[in-house]
């Protein structure tokens, strides 16, 4: 995977060490990929699940503090760590998901009458497939909304930056 990105965080780098790049204000979507937008949907739609699941992906707040780090791609001093904070970041994400779901096991299943084992198994499951979209869907320098340092001009690996 680092072999794939490396050039991804090589051209972020030069972006973000141009004099006249600025970091653009943190901005947040909360769950990326339509998954707080469909979640808070739902919960509008269906008050019994918003009553058992909240209106928000429980895990929201997981996400934010993982916009927070792609945002500044963790304020990496070279491309190397870059590399490193990002994984760090979405290790960071999948943890938070799990660790969501070991606190909520009990009453997510009394409500809906299965074991906690079962709970925290949908849990890893759920932070295991966000842990693989991350990795693919935000490398530095994709184009992407969503991609690491998104807080920085947009860049191509083939060209520098296009903002």
């Amino acid at each position: 995977m680092q072999t794939l990105e490396n050039s991804g965080h090589d051209a972020l780098m030069v972006v973000i060490s141009r004099p006249e790049t600025e970091l653009a204000p943190f901005e947040t979507d909360g769950c990326s990929g339509g998954l707080s937008d469909a979640w808070k949907r739902a919960a509008g739609r269906f008050p019994e699940f918003a009553e058992s699941h909240q209106s928000t992906p429980p895990w929201e707040d997981c996400c934010v503090t993982h916009d927070r780090a792609y945002h500044n791609a963790a304020a990496a001093p070279d491309a190397a760590s870059s590399f490193d904070a990002r994984l760090m970041a979405d290790q960071t994400l999948q943890a938070c998901v799990i660790a969501t779901g070991e606190a909520r096991a009990d009453i997510v299943a009394e409500t809906y009458d299965v074991t906690p084992e079962n709970v925290t198994e949908a849990y890893d499951t759920i932070a295991s497939a966000m842990f693989f979209a991350v990795r693919l869907g935000g490398m530095p320098c994709s184009g992407l909304p969503w991609r690491w340092g998104y807080g920085y001009p947009r860049c191509t690996v083939l060209t520098g930056a296009f903002d």
